[in-house]
Protein backbone atom coordinates (compact mmCIF):
# COMPACT_ATOMS: atom_id res chain seq x y z
CA UNK A 1 0.00 0.00 0.00
CA UNK A 2 1.72 3.20 -0.90
CA UNK A 3 2.04 5.80 1.92
CA UNK A 4 0.26 8.70 1.50
CA UNK A 5 1.65 12.27 0.34
CA UNK A 6 3.00 14.71 3.13
CA UNK A 7 1.86 17.60 2.83
CA UNK A 8 4.81 19.31 3.11
CA UNK A 9 5.87 17.67 -0.04
CA UNK A 10 6.90 19.85 -2.80
CA UNK A 11 4.71 20.00 -5.91
CA UNK A 12 6.94 19.22 -8.83
CA UNK A 13 4.29 20.15 -11.23
CA UNK A 14 4.94 24.06 -10.90
CA UNK A 15 6.85 26.34 -12.98
CA UNK A 16 8.62 27.48 -11.04
CA UNK A 17 9.43 28.47 -7.01
CA UNK A 18 10.39 31.37 -5.60
CA UNK A 19 11.60 34.69 -7.27
CA UNK A 20 14.84 33.92 -9.11
CA UNK A 21 14.73 33.11 -12.42
CA UNK A 22 17.22 31.81 -15.35
CA UNK A 23 17.04 31.16 -18.75
CA UNK A 24 15.94 27.12 -18.43
CA UNK A 25 12.74 28.37 -16.11
CA UNK A 26 12.05 31.31 -18.78
CA UNK A 27 11.73 28.83 -21.67
CA UNK A 28 9.75 26.14 -19.53
CA UNK A 29 7.12 28.58 -18.40
CA UNK A 30 7.34 30.12 -21.75
CA UNK A 31 6.52 26.58 -23.30
CA UNK A 32 3.41 26.06 -20.81
CA UNK A 33 1.74 29.28 -21.06
CA UNK A 34 1.79 28.87 -25.14
CA UNK A 35 0.36 25.42 -25.09
CA UNK A 36 -2.69 26.73 -23.04
CA UNK A 37 -2.89 29.59 -24.84
CA UNK A 38 -3.62 27.49 -28.04
CA UNK A 39 -5.31 25.31 -25.83
CA UNK A 40 -7.68 27.49 -23.87
CA UNK A 41 -7.73 30.67 -26.26
CA UNK A 42 -7.01 29.66 -29.71
CA UNK A 43 -4.51 32.19 -30.17
CA UNK A 44 -2.48 32.57 -33.34
CA UNK A 45 1.32 34.46 -32.59
CA UNK A 46 4.27 35.04 -34.82
CA UNK A 47 7.43 33.18 -33.65
CA UNK A 48 8.85 34.92 -30.53
CA UNK A 49 12.18 36.08 -29.66
CA UNK A 50 12.84 37.27 -25.89
CA UNK A 51 15.15 39.25 -24.82
CA UNK A 52 16.55 40.98 -21.36
CA UNK A 53 17.36 43.92 -20.47
CA UNK A 54 18.30 46.23 -17.55
CA UNK A 55 16.67 48.88 -16.33
CA UNK A 56 19.08 51.76 -18.44
CA UNK A 57 18.52 49.80 -21.52
CA UNK A 58 14.59 49.67 -20.77
CA UNK A 59 15.07 54.36 -20.40
CA UNK A 60 16.99 53.85 -23.76
CA UNK A 61 14.15 51.79 -25.54
CA UNK A 62 11.88 54.50 -23.94
CA UNK A 63 13.69 57.32 -25.61
CA UNK A 64 13.41 55.62 -29.40
CA UNK A 65 9.76 55.17 -29.48
CA UNK A 66 10.64 51.35 -28.09
CA UNK A 67 12.23 50.29 -31.49
CA UNK A 68 15.26 48.00 -30.83
CA UNK A 69 17.06 50.02 -33.88
CA UNK A 70 16.66 53.23 -34.25
CA UNK A 71 18.85 56.41 -35.93
CA UNK A 72 20.06 59.42 -33.63
CA UNK A 73 18.22 62.48 -33.41
CA UNK A 74 18.68 64.90 -30.04
CA UNK A 75 15.12 64.59 -29.34
CA UNK A 76 15.82 60.90 -28.24
CA UNK A 77 18.78 62.29 -25.73
CA UNK A 78 15.80 64.64 -24.51
CA UNK A 79 13.60 61.84 -23.67
CA UNK A 80 16.20 59.84 -22.07
CA UNK A 81 17.33 62.49 -19.70
CA UNK A 82 14.00 63.14 -18.62
CA UNK A 83 12.75 59.58 -18.12
CA UNK A 84 15.70 58.81 -16.06
CA UNK A 85 15.65 61.84 -14.20
CA UNK A 86 11.97 60.99 -13.42
CA UNK A 87 12.53 57.20 -12.71
CA UNK A 88 15.61 57.92 -10.39
CA UNK A 89 13.64 60.51 -8.18
CA UNK A 90 10.74 57.67 -8.21
CA UNK A 91 8.47 59.79 -10.12
CA UNK A 92 7.02 56.81 -12.49
CA UNK A 93 8.49 53.50 -12.44
CA UNK A 94 9.23 51.33 -15.48
CA UNK A 95 7.22 49.31 -17.89
CA UNK A 96 7.77 45.26 -17.02
CA UNK A 97 8.03 44.74 -20.87
CA UNK A 98 8.60 45.86 -24.56
CA UNK A 99 6.72 44.20 -27.22
CA UNK A 100 7.39 44.95 -30.75
CA UNK A 101 5.00 44.31 -33.83
CA UNK A 102 7.67 42.67 -35.99
CA UNK A 103 7.83 39.03 -37.27
CA UNK A 104 9.59 37.35 -34.90
CA UNK A 105 7.55 39.34 -32.35
CA UNK A 106 10.70 40.86 -30.37
CA UNK A 107 10.06 41.23 -26.36
CA UNK A 108 11.76 42.82 -23.69
CA UNK A 109 11.99 42.28 -20.59
CA UNK A 110 13.45 43.58 -17.57
CA UNK A 111 16.06 41.80 -15.85
CA UNK A 112 15.17 43.04 -12.52
CA UNK A 113 11.51 41.43 -12.62
CA UNK A 114 11.10 38.55 -10.42
CA UNK A 115 9.77 34.76 -12.11
CA UNK A 116 5.92 35.43 -11.20
CA UNK A 117 6.35 38.82 -12.84
CA UNK A 118 8.24 37.61 -15.79
CA UNK A 119 5.38 34.85 -16.66
CA UNK A 120 2.86 37.39 -15.78
CA UNK A 121 4.46 39.86 -18.81
CA UNK A 122 5.36 36.64 -21.00
CA UNK A 123 1.62 36.22 -21.25
CA UNK A 124 0.64 39.61 -21.65
CA UNK A 125 3.22 40.74 -24.45
CA UNK A 126 4.73 37.34 -26.20
CA UNK A 127 1.00 35.64 -26.33
CA UNK A 128 -1.89 38.62 -25.88
CA UNK A 129 0.10 41.44 -27.29
CA UNK A 130 1.30 39.19 -29.97
CA UNK A 131 -1.71 38.06 -31.17
CA UNK A 132 -3.44 41.08 -31.24
CA UNK A 133 -0.87 42.47 -33.62
CA UNK A 134 -0.35 39.44 -35.94
CA UNK A 135 -4.41 39.17 -36.49
CA UNK A 136 -5.85 42.52 -36.35
CA UNK A 137 -7.08 44.35 -39.29
CA UNK A 138 -5.50 47.61 -39.09
CA UNK A 139 -2.30 45.99 -38.71
CA UNK A 140 -2.56 43.59 -41.24
CA UNK A 141 -2.85 46.56 -44.13
CA UNK A 142 -1.01 49.10 -42.42
CA UNK A 143 2.23 47.62 -41.41
CA UNK A 144 4.79 44.96 -42.24
CA UNK A 145 5.85 43.04 -39.71
CA UNK A 146 8.09 40.72 -41.51
CA UNK A 147 10.04 43.55 -43.13
CA UNK A 148 9.77 46.91 -40.64
CA UNK A 149 13.42 45.52 -38.59
CA UNK A 150 15.22 45.11 -41.74
CA UNK A 151 13.93 48.27 -42.92
CA UNK A 152 14.93 50.08 -39.46
CA UNK A 153 18.52 48.93 -39.87
CA UNK A 154 18.94 50.22 -43.05
CA UNK A 155 17.41 53.56 -42.18
CA UNK A 156 19.98 53.51 -39.37
CA UNK A 157 22.59 53.10 -41.56
CA UNK A 158 21.62 55.53 -43.96
CA UNK A 159 20.96 58.01 -41.75
CA UNK A 160 24.56 57.33 -40.26
CA UNK A 161 26.18 57.68 -43.83
CA UNK A 162 24.19 61.07 -44.41
CA UNK A 163 25.78 62.46 -41.73
CA UNK A 164 29.17 61.57 -42.35
CA UNK A 165 28.82 62.47 -46.19
CA UNK A 166 26.60 66.01 -45.63
CA UNK A 167 27.04 66.60 -41.36
CA UNK A 168 25.55 66.13 -38.57
CA UNK A 169 23.58 69.79 -38.61
CA UNK A 170 22.25 69.03 -42.32
CA UNK A 171 20.77 65.83 -41.74
CA UNK A 172 19.17 67.06 -38.09
CA UNK A 173 17.70 70.22 -40.09
CA UNK A 174 15.71 67.37 -41.97
CA UNK A 175 15.00 65.49 -38.80
CA UNK A 176 13.61 68.52 -37.19
CA UNK A 177 11.11 69.20 -39.69
CA UNK A 178 9.86 66.12 -40.31
CA UNK A 179 9.57 65.05 -36.88
CA UNK A 180 7.75 68.31 -36.65
CA UNK A 181 5.31 66.79 -39.71
CA UNK A 182 4.90 63.01 -38.07
CA UNK A 183 1.12 63.54 -37.17
CA UNK A 184 0.48 64.73 -41.32
CA UNK A 185 2.64 62.14 -42.16
CA UNK A 186 0.18 58.80 -42.52
CA UNK A 187 -2.06 57.45 -44.72
CA UNK A 188 -5.12 57.52 -43.04
CA UNK A 189 -7.62 56.42 -46.21
CA UNK A 190 -5.49 54.60 -48.71
CA UNK A 191 -3.00 51.58 -48.50
CA UNK A 192 0.53 52.83 -47.85
CA UNK A 193 3.11 50.99 -50.36
CA UNK A 194 4.59 48.24 -48.98
CA UNK A 195 8.29 48.14 -47.39
CA UNK A 196 10.93 47.22 -49.33
CA UNK A 197 12.99 43.95 -49.26
CA UNK A 198 16.70 43.85 -48.83
CA UNK A 199 16.89 43.50 -52.61
CA UNK A 200 14.62 46.17 -53.36
CA UNK A 201 16.91 48.59 -50.05
CA UNK A 202 19.82 47.88 -52.86
CA UNK A 203 18.35 49.44 -55.62
CA UNK A 204 17.25 52.65 -53.49
CA UNK A 205 20.72 53.00 -52.34
CA UNK A 206 22.34 52.57 -55.81
CA UNK A 207 19.55 54.91 -57.49
CA UNK A 208 19.96 57.61 -54.84
CA UNK A 209 23.63 57.63 -55.84
CA UNK A 210 22.89 57.87 -59.58
CA UNK A 211 20.29 60.65 -58.68
CA UNK A 212 22.93 62.95 -56.34
CA UNK A 213 25.11 62.72 -59.56
CA UNK A 214 22.54 64.09 -61.68
CA UNK A 215 21.07 65.94 -59.58
CA UNK A 216 20.25 69.69 -60.83
CA UNK A 217 20.54 72.85 -58.20
CA UNK A 218 18.57 75.09 -60.64
CA UNK A 219 15.21 75.04 -59.00
CA UNK A 220 16.65 76.77 -56.01
CA UNK A 221 17.51 79.52 -57.79
CA UNK A 222 14.00 79.94 -59.99
CA UNK A 223 12.36 83.02 -59.34
CA UNK A 224 8.49 82.99 -58.29
CA UNK A 225 6.36 83.13 -61.72
CA UNK A 226 4.52 87.02 -61.57
CA UNK A 227 0.88 88.01 -63.13
CA UNK A 228 -0.48 86.66 -66.11
CA UNK A 229 -2.54 83.91 -66.39
CA UNK A 230 -0.82 81.41 -64.59
CA UNK A 231 -1.68 83.45 -61.04
CA UNK A 232 -5.45 83.51 -61.79
CA UNK A 233 -4.84 80.00 -62.35
CA UNK A 234 -2.62 79.49 -59.12
CA UNK A 235 -5.87 80.93 -57.46
CA UNK A 236 -8.61 79.46 -58.84
CA UNK A 237 -6.76 76.01 -58.53
CA UNK A 238 -6.71 74.14 -61.97
CA UNK A 239 -8.58 70.64 -62.43
CA UNK A 240 -5.65 69.26 -64.32
CA UNK A 241 -3.00 70.44 -62.62
CA UNK A 242 -4.49 69.45 -59.39
CA UNK A 243 -5.16 65.73 -61.01
CA UNK A 244 -1.67 65.22 -62.27
CA UNK A 245 -0.44 65.82 -58.81
CA UNK A 246 -3.27 63.61 -57.47
CA UNK A 247 -4.76 66.53 -55.28
CA UNK A 248 -5.80 66.49 -52.32
CA UNK A 249 -3.13 64.70 -50.86
CA UNK A 250 -3.72 63.98 -47.21
CA UNK A 251 0.08 62.42 -46.56
CA UNK A 252 2.06 66.07 -46.26
CA UNK A 253 5.24 64.31 -46.24
CA UNK A 254 4.65 61.97 -48.81
CA UNK A 255 3.92 64.92 -50.78
CA UNK A 256 6.95 67.05 -49.93
CA UNK A 257 9.18 63.94 -50.59
CA UNK A 258 7.76 63.38 -53.93
CA UNK A 259 7.37 66.89 -55.38
CA UNK A 260 9.73 69.89 -53.30
CA UNK A 261 11.75 71.33 -55.58
CA UNK A 262 14.06 71.67 -53.69
CA UNK A 263 14.91 68.62 -51.77
CA UNK A 264 18.21 66.36 -52.43
CA UNK A 265 17.67 62.89 -53.06
CA UNK A 266 18.87 61.77 -49.70
CA UNK A 267 16.98 64.26 -48.06
CA UNK A 268 13.76 62.94 -49.56
CA UNK A 269 14.59 59.58 -48.27
CA UNK A 270 15.15 61.15 -45.00
CA UNK A 271 11.67 62.34 -45.08
CA UNK A 272 10.08 58.60 -46.82
CA UNK A 273 12.02 56.74 -43.36
CA UNK A 274 10.62 59.48 -40.71
CA UNK A 275 6.70 58.75 -42.29
CA UNK A 276 7.65 54.67 -42.55
CA UNK A 277 7.69 54.90 -38.59
CA UNK A 278 5.08 57.26 -38.35
CA UNK A 279 2.69 54.59 -40.42
CA UNK A 280 4.06 52.01 -38.31
CA UNK A 281 2.53 53.69 -35.23
CA UNK A 282 -0.88 54.71 -36.61
CA UNK A 283 -2.60 51.39 -35.84
CA UNK A 284 -1.66 51.32 -32.55
CA UNK A 285 -3.28 54.67 -31.64
CA UNK A 286 -6.31 53.67 -32.71
CA UNK A 287 -6.38 50.39 -30.78
CA UNK A 288 -4.90 50.72 -27.68
CA UNK A 289 -8.27 49.98 -25.74
CA UNK A 290 -8.30 46.75 -27.73
CA UNK A 291 -4.16 46.08 -27.51
CA UNK A 292 -4.07 46.33 -23.83
CA UNK A 293 -7.53 44.91 -22.78
CA UNK A 294 -6.92 41.86 -25.00
CA UNK A 295 -3.01 41.23 -23.69
CA UNK A 296 -4.29 42.09 -20.11
CA UNK A 297 -7.66 39.62 -20.66
CA UNK A 298 -5.11 36.79 -21.73
CA UNK A 299 -2.39 37.06 -19.01
CA UNK A 300 -5.57 36.92 -16.38
CA UNK A 301 -7.26 34.04 -18.21
CA UNK A 302 -3.66 32.34 -18.43
CA UNK A 303 -2.52 32.86 -15.04
CA UNK A 304 -5.41 31.52 -13.24
CA UNK A 305 -6.03 28.60 -15.70
CA UNK A 306 -2.47 27.75 -14.86
CA UNK A 307 -3.01 28.33 -10.81
CA UNK A 308 -6.25 26.20 -11.37
CA UNK A 309 -4.02 23.25 -12.75
CA UNK A 310 -1.19 23.29 -10.14
CA UNK A 311 1.26 25.41 -12.36
CA UNK A 312 1.56 28.15 -10.10
CA UNK A 313 2.10 28.70 -6.30
CA UNK A 314 -0.53 30.65 -4.09
CA UNK A 315 2.49 32.48 -3.18
CA UNK A 316 3.45 33.28 -6.71
CA UNK A 317 -0.35 33.76 -7.90
CA UNK A 318 -0.76 36.26 -5.03
CA UNK A 319 2.20 38.50 -6.79
CA UNK A 320 0.55 38.36 -9.80
CA UNK A 321 -2.99 39.67 -8.57
CA UNK A 322 -1.26 42.06 -7.13
CA UNK A 323 0.69 43.54 -10.51
CA UNK A 324 -2.47 42.79 -12.30
CA UNK A 325 -4.42 44.94 -9.96
CA UNK A 326 -1.92 48.13 -10.22
CA UNK A 327 -2.32 47.76 -14.10
CA UNK A 328 -6.10 48.01 -14.27
CA UNK A 329 -6.18 50.75 -11.65
CA UNK A 330 -8.91 53.11 -12.49
CA UNK A 331 -8.73 56.42 -10.25
CA UNK A 332 -11.96 58.28 -10.15
CA UNK A 333 -12.99 61.93 -11.94
CA UNK A 334 -12.16 63.66 -8.68
CA UNK A 335 -9.05 61.60 -7.70
CA UNK A 336 -5.26 63.65 -8.04
CA UNK A 337 -4.12 60.51 -10.06
CA UNK A 338 -6.79 60.57 -12.40
CA UNK A 339 -5.68 61.19 -16.15
CA UNK A 340 -8.54 59.73 -18.29
CA UNK A 341 -9.76 56.43 -18.94
CA UNK A 342 -7.06 53.70 -18.01
CA UNK A 343 -6.76 51.43 -21.17
CA UNK A 344 -6.02 48.28 -19.22
CA UNK A 345 -9.19 48.30 -17.41
CA UNK A 346 -11.78 49.14 -19.68
CA UNK A 347 -10.39 47.13 -22.53
CA UNK A 348 -10.21 43.75 -19.99
CA UNK A 349 -13.51 44.86 -18.38
CA UNK A 350 -15.11 45.07 -21.52
CA UNK A 351 -13.71 42.10 -22.77
CA UNK A 352 -14.69 40.11 -19.61
CA UNK A 353 -18.32 41.37 -20.02
CA UNK A 354 -18.34 39.49 -22.87
CA UNK A 355 -17.90 36.43 -21.63
CA UNK A 356 -20.31 37.09 -19.32
CA UNK A 357 -22.27 38.30 -21.92
CA UNK A 358 -22.48 34.66 -23.90
CA UNK A 359 -22.27 32.14 -21.03
CA UNK A 360 -24.74 34.15 -18.69
CA UNK A 361 -27.00 36.79 -20.61
CA UNK A 362 -29.62 38.87 -18.73
CA UNK A 363 -32.79 40.04 -20.72
CA UNK A 364 -31.24 42.88 -21.12
CA UNK A 365 -28.23 41.59 -22.53
CA UNK A 366 -30.62 39.12 -24.91
CA UNK A 367 -32.33 42.74 -26.27
CA UNK A 368 -28.88 44.44 -26.74
CA UNK A 369 -26.22 41.79 -28.34
CA UNK A 370 -29.07 39.26 -29.74
CA UNK A 371 -26.46 37.40 -31.59
CA UNK A 372 -24.42 36.12 -29.57
CA UNK A 373 -26.00 36.29 -26.09
CA UNK A 374 -26.20 32.95 -24.25
CA UNK A 375 -24.32 31.08 -27.65
CA UNK A 376 -21.49 30.17 -24.93
CA UNK A 377 -19.08 30.62 -27.44
CA UNK A 378 -17.54 33.84 -26.11
CA UNK A 379 -14.03 32.72 -27.78
CA UNK A 380 -15.39 33.47 -31.21
CA UNK A 381 -17.08 36.26 -30.42
CA UNK A 382 -13.38 37.60 -28.92
CA UNK A 383 -11.50 36.44 -31.59
CA UNK A 384 -13.51 38.39 -34.08
CA UNK A 385 -13.77 40.80 -31.97
CA UNK A 386 -9.42 41.49 -31.85
CA UNK A 387 -9.44 40.51 -35.61
CA UNK A 388 -12.07 43.37 -37.21
CA UNK A 389 -12.37 45.96 -34.82
CA UNK A 390 -10.71 49.18 -33.42
CA UNK A 391 -11.44 51.51 -30.24
CA UNK A 392 -14.15 53.28 -31.72
CA UNK A 393 -15.80 50.43 -33.42
CA UNK A 394 -15.25 48.51 -30.42
CA UNK A 395 -16.96 50.26 -28.02
CA UNK A 396 -19.76 51.67 -30.21
CA UNK A 397 -20.39 47.71 -30.77
CA UNK A 398 -19.57 45.95 -27.44
CA UNK A 399 -20.36 48.98 -24.73
CA UNK A 400 -22.66 47.25 -23.05
CA UNK A 401 -25.40 48.95 -19.93
CA UNK A 402 -24.07 46.79 -17.77
CA UNK A 403 -20.90 48.60 -17.76
CA UNK A 404 -21.83 51.55 -18.58
CA UNK A 405 -23.21 51.39 -15.27
CA UNK A 406 -20.98 49.67 -13.55
CA UNK A 407 -18.06 52.89 -14.60
CA UNK A 408 -21.01 55.47 -13.54
CA UNK A 409 -20.62 57.13 -16.94
CA UNK A 410 -22.59 59.88 -18.52
CA UNK A 411 -22.11 63.11 -20.91
CA UNK A 412 -21.15 66.69 -20.76
CA UNK A 413 -22.43 68.93 -23.02
CA UNK A 414 -19.69 72.50 -23.42
CA UNK A 415 -21.15 74.96 -25.40
CA UNK A 416 -19.14 77.59 -26.50
CA UNK A 417 -21.62 80.41 -25.63
CA UNK A 418 -22.56 79.16 -22.06
CA UNK A 419 -20.46 79.34 -18.81
CA UNK A 420 -21.96 75.97 -17.76
CA UNK A 421 -21.23 72.21 -18.46
CA UNK A 422 -24.32 70.81 -18.88
CA UNK A 423 -25.06 66.86 -17.99
CA UNK A 424 -26.86 65.35 -20.99
CA UNK A 425 -26.89 61.87 -20.40
CA UNK A 426 -26.45 59.56 -17.81
CA UNK A 427 -26.16 55.88 -16.95
CA UNK A 428 -29.98 54.87 -17.89
CA UNK A 429 -32.56 53.81 -20.07
CA UNK A 430 -32.54 56.99 -22.09
CA UNK A 431 -28.94 57.82 -22.02
CA UNK A 432 -26.97 54.18 -22.71
CA UNK A 433 -26.97 54.79 -26.53
CA UNK A 434 -25.54 58.38 -25.96
CA UNK A 435 -23.19 57.66 -23.09
CA UNK A 436 -21.68 54.87 -25.82
CA UNK A 437 -22.04 57.05 -28.87
CA UNK A 438 -20.26 59.60 -27.25
CA UNK A 439 -17.51 57.56 -25.74
CA UNK A 440 -17.21 55.81 -28.66
CA UNK A 441 -16.56 59.08 -30.86
CA UNK A 442 -13.86 59.99 -28.19
CA UNK A 443 -11.61 57.35 -29.04
CA UNK A 444 -12.28 58.37 -33.40
CA UNK A 445 -8.65 59.34 -34.37
CA UNK A 446 -10.25 60.88 -37.46
CA UNK A 447 -13.04 62.63 -35.82
CA UNK A 448 -9.94 64.18 -33.44
CA UNK A 449 -6.84 64.76 -35.02
CA UNK A 450 -6.26 67.70 -37.15
CA UNK A 451 -6.89 66.63 -40.76
CA UNK A 452 -4.75 69.09 -42.69
CA UNK A 453 -4.24 68.59 -46.46
CA UNK A 454 -2.14 70.01 -49.56
CA UNK A 455 -5.07 71.37 -52.01
CA UNK A 456 -2.97 73.37 -54.80
CA UNK A 457 0.28 74.20 -55.62
CA UNK A 458 1.29 75.54 -59.58
CA UNK A 459 4.57 74.33 -60.08
CA UNK A 460 5.18 76.07 -63.43
CA UNK A 461 3.63 79.62 -61.78
CA UNK A 462 4.46 81.07 -57.97
CA UNK A 463 4.81 77.61 -56.53
CA UNK A 464 2.99 77.98 -53.22
CA UNK A 465 1.45 75.22 -51.58
CA UNK A 466 -1.60 75.53 -50.14
CA UNK A 467 -2.78 74.05 -47.42
CA UNK A 468 -6.35 73.59 -46.29
CA UNK A 469 -7.53 72.60 -42.52
CA UNK A 470 -10.92 71.28 -41.56
CA UNK A 471 -12.07 72.65 -38.61
CA UNK A 472 -14.61 70.46 -36.48
CA UNK A 473 -16.76 72.03 -34.23
CA UNK A 474 -14.86 75.04 -34.01
CA UNK A 475 -11.77 73.66 -32.69
CA UNK A 476 -8.90 75.80 -34.71
CA UNK A 477 -5.05 74.98 -34.33
CA UNK A 478 -2.81 76.83 -31.80
CA UNK A 479 -1.24 79.45 -33.39
CA UNK A 480 2.34 79.36 -32.02
CA UNK A 481 2.62 75.67 -32.73
CA UNK A 482 1.14 75.84 -36.15
CA UNK A 483 3.29 78.97 -36.99
CA UNK A 484 6.22 76.65 -36.15
CA UNK A 485 4.72 73.90 -38.21
CA UNK A 486 4.52 76.36 -41.55
CA UNK A 487 7.89 77.50 -40.98
CA UNK A 488 9.05 73.50 -41.02
CA UNK A 489 7.23 72.65 -44.11
CA UNK A 490 8.28 76.10 -45.82
CA UNK A 491 12.11 74.68 -44.80
CA UNK A 492 10.88 71.73 -46.90
CA UNK A 493 8.90 72.88 -49.60
CA UNK A 494 11.38 76.05 -50.50
CA UNK A 495 8.30 78.53 -51.19
CA UNK A 496 5.97 79.89 -49.74
CA UNK A 497 3.20 77.96 -47.89
CA UNK A 498 -0.57 78.97 -47.09
CA UNK A 499 -3.01 77.38 -45.02
CA UNK A 500 -6.60 78.32 -44.81
CA UNK A 501 -8.69 76.86 -42.27
CA UNK A 502 -12.32 75.79 -43.12
CA UNK A 503 -15.76 74.63 -41.19
CA UNK A 504 -15.92 70.71 -42.00
CA UNK A 505 -19.51 71.26 -42.31
CA UNK A 506 -20.33 74.27 -44.30
CA UNK A 507 -17.18 74.92 -46.13
CA UNK A 508 -16.62 78.23 -45.20
CA UNK A 509 -13.35 79.77 -44.41
CA UNK A 510 -12.45 80.57 -41.05
CA UNK A 511 -9.16 81.58 -40.97
CA UNK A 512 -5.80 82.30 -43.31
CA UNK A 513 -2.19 82.24 -42.72
CA UNK A 514 0.81 82.32 -44.33
CA UNK A 515 4.48 81.98 -43.82
CA UNK A 516 4.96 85.35 -45.66
CA UNK A 517 2.78 86.27 -42.27
CA UNK A 518 4.45 83.88 -39.89
CA UNK A 519 8.18 85.41 -40.59
CA UNK A 520 6.54 89.09 -40.57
Amino acid sequence: MPKPTPKHAPNTDLLFSGSDWNFKTLSRAYDAIEALAVEELHLDTYPVQMEIISSEQMLDAYSSVGMPLMYRHWSFGKHFLHQELMYRKGGRGLAYEIVINSNPCVVYLMEENTMALQALVTAHAALGHNHFFKNNYLFQQWTDAGAILGYLDFAKGFITRCEERHGVAAVEAILDAAHALMEQGVFRYRRPPKLSSEKQREGVRERLEYEERTYNDLWRTLPPAKGGDKAEDARDGSPERKKALNLPEENLLYFLEKNSLILEPWQREILRIVRVIAQYFYPQRQTQVMNEGCATFVHYTLMNALFDRGRISEGAMLEILRNHSNVVFQPGYDDPRFSGINPYALGLDMMQDIQRISTEPTQEDRDWFPEFAGNGNWREVLLDAWANYRDESFIRQYLSPTLIRKWRMFVLSDAANESFYKVASIHNERGYENVRAALAHSYDIGANRSDIQVVDVDLLGDRQLRLQHKVNDGIVLEPNSRDATLRHIRSLWGYEVSLEGVDARTGSRIYECSTRQVAG
